[in-house]
């Protein structure tokens, strides 16, 4: 199971970027996947997550209204859509994934796959 990030970078204050997410490995399988995101001496949080069928999507609040996750299930690639980005969305975000039928989890202990993470920094 790999899961390869990508779309990360600079931009300034309100600017936006789109994350992606390429999960290969799998076979067949039922996963939900989520982004989380660490900033440098915080603990990994939850961003947003989608359920193996995309038709349930959950966000944190700090980003609601602004991120927007979304997933191709044909090839497999989760995306983050992320505008009007602040300051304090700078981190490195990451991809998970866990094998389940049920909506994405919040916490990072529930997934055993994690991509190797893209930094995203938001100028003032």
């Amino acid at each position: 199971v790999q899961l390869q990030a990508s779309g990360g970078g600079s931009v300034q204050d309100g600017g936006s970027l789109k994350l992606s997410c390429a999960a290969s490995g799998f076979g067949v399988g039922i996963f939900a996947m989520a982004w989380f995101r660490q900033a440098p001496g915080k603990e990994r949080e939850f961003v947003a997550g989608i359920n193996w069928a995309g038709r349930f999507v959950g966000y944190t609040d700090s980003v609601k209204g602004r991120f927007t996750i979304s997933r191709d299930t044909t090839k497999n690639i989760v995306s983050l859509q992320m505008n009007y980005l602040k300051p304090e969305d700078t981190a490195i975000y990451y991809c998970a994934a866990q094998k389940t039928t049920a909506p994405a989890d919040t916490s990072p202990g529930a997934y055993p796959h994690w991509g190797q993470g893209t930094q995203v920094t938001v100028s003032s």
